[in-house]
C-alpha cells in the first residue's frame, strides 16, 4: 500500500510539474528568437513576483510577437509583455478590470 501512494504522489507532482512547463500560444515558438525561459526572467527581472499565466501571442505592438506574463505580488496582477523576438520590456503595467 505505501508504494501505491507513493506512486500515485509521484504521478501527481509530475503531472503539475508538466502543466506549470506548458503555455498557450506554444505552436507560435518556432517563430520566437527568444525562448520562454529567457522571457520569464526578463519578466520577473522587470517586476519581481510569481508568474500565475502565461502565453506566447501574436499582438500589435514591437515586432508582433510577444510573451505575455501575468506576475502577482500580494492582491496586485502585473502584465509584463516581452517581445518574443528582441527580448525588450514592451508592458509592464497592472493588469485591467478585464483579464485576458
Amino acid at each position: 500500500m505505501k508504494k501505491e501512494m507513493t506512486l500515485v504522489t509521484a504521478l501527481a507532482l509530475s503531472s503539475m510539474t508538466v502543466s506549470a512547463l506548458a503555455y498557450t500560444g506554444q505552436e507560435r515558438a518556432k517563430d520566437a528568437r527568444i525562448p520562454i525561459a529567457e522571457a520569464r526572467s526578463i519578466a520577473l527581472k522587470a517586476h519581481p513576483g510569481k508568474i500565475t499565466d502565461q502565453e506566447l501571442e501574436a499582438e500589435a505592438g514591437g515586432s508582433g510577437l510577444r510573451y505575455s506574463f501575468d506576475i502577482r505580488v500580494g492582491k496586485v496582477t502585473q502584465e509584463v509583455g516581452v517581445d518574443a523576438k528582441t527580448g525588450k520590456v514592451i508592458e509592464n503595467a497592472p493588469e485591467g478590470a478585464n483579464p485576458d
